[in-house]
């Protein structure tokens, strides 16, 4: 074997040790020090047009100041994704519509036998009102009126979309009913404005920011659900409440009756106690520095109120000094 042949292989071997180092490396949920501490927070949210990420940069702040460890919001497809990113041990903190969390942690409906086993609730926080968006000039008055015509029903894995399909079902259609679309909140409203969909499911907090740039150039219409429907939905899913968009949202000159359903936050049981009881206090304690409008809704005093989940015990050590229990 000549010099140049012996250098080639040699070569070869410390590439192919280097390689196989890395695949010996942990890719995900290995963000502690040589100390065991925890030195990165992933929070994941939703599209950036959503409720989810604004809010959630703002609460990553405030927990990254209460705690030292940096927190970074990350954008998802929304609730279902950002389950199975916390039992793939992808992020640490998730927000979540309450339901989605409830089948989640049960293992049913679309988790059946895939159940998140590793995930505690941290808190309630606001309503998320599910809003059929369309334009005025589209015709479309009721949920009836969908039939046939091209709607977003949310991202493959997102809340909204089990929403829509939930809400679909009580009016006996299905989404194969529809020319239904799988859409992120952004691509929803840039596809009403550019009439290449009829309207759109959105469930989000209001206002929502895909739904008021869309509401600066167009004649909105969040169509209503009837108050009959409501009560078939909320007695099959008691997850929904009722709920009320109010005048003057988007620019409607009269309340909206839809129905809700409470976000909440998720964390990985395995963090501490003491992580958790701090990220949980710097949350409630702190929701002046919210610059969303849903913030003026995070109040412990309702942070518990239809959590379908086990609670995480530095969570619940905040709120027992609190004095807050489930209603």
């Amino acid at each position: 074997m000549n010099k140049k042949r012996l250098l080639f292989s040699a070569a070869m071997i410390l590439l192919l040790g280097m390689v196989l180092g890395a695949c010996g490396e942990k890719k995900t949920g290995d963000k502690k020090g040589k100390d065991g501490k925890i030195k990165l927070l992933s929070m994941a949210t939703g599209g950036t047009g959503g409720t989810y990420y604004p809010l959630g940069r703002d609460i990553a702040n405030m927990i990254q100041d209460a705690t030292g460890i940096e927190t970074k919001a990350i954008t998802s497809n929304g609730s279902i994704e950002n389950m199975k990113l916390i039992k793939k041990e992808k992020v640490e903190i998730a927000f979540t519509q309450t339901d989605i969390a409830t089948y989640a942690s049960e293992g049913t409906m679309m988790f059946k036998n895939k159940k998140v086993g590793n995930m505690s609730g941290l808190g309630i926080l606001y309503p998320e009102s599910i809003q059929l968006v369309t334009l005025e000039k589209s015709g479309i008055k009721s949920v009836e009126d969908l039939k046939g015509k091209t709607v977003s029903i949310g991202e493959a894995e997102s809340g909204t979309r089990a929403n829509a399909e939930q809400i679909l079902e009580i009016y006996g259609l299905k989404a194969d009913d529809l020319k239904s679309r799988y859409l992120s909140f952004d691509d929803s409203a840039t596809g009403i404005q550019d009439g290449t969909i009829d309207a759109a499911f959105i469930t989000a907090g209001t206002p929502t920011g895909a739904v008021e740039g869309l509401a600066a150039t167009e004649k909105l219409l969040i169509v209503p659900i009837d108050a009959d429907k409501i009560d078939a939905l909320i007695a099959k899913y008691p997850y929904y409440i009722k709920e009320t968009i109010p005048t003057g949202t988007y620019g409607s000159d009269h309340d909206i009756e839809t129905v809700a359903v409470p976000a909440m936050l998720v964390v990985r049981s395995e963090l501490t106690n003491k992580l958790v009881y701090d990220m949980t206090k710097a949350i409630f304690e702190n929701t002046n520095k919210i610059v969303h409008a849903k913030g003026k809704s995070i109040k412990a005093e309702n942070a518990l109120n239809g959590m379908g989940t086990d609670l995480h015990p530095g969570a619940k050590k905040y709120f027992d000094e609190k004095g807050v229990s489930s209603k």
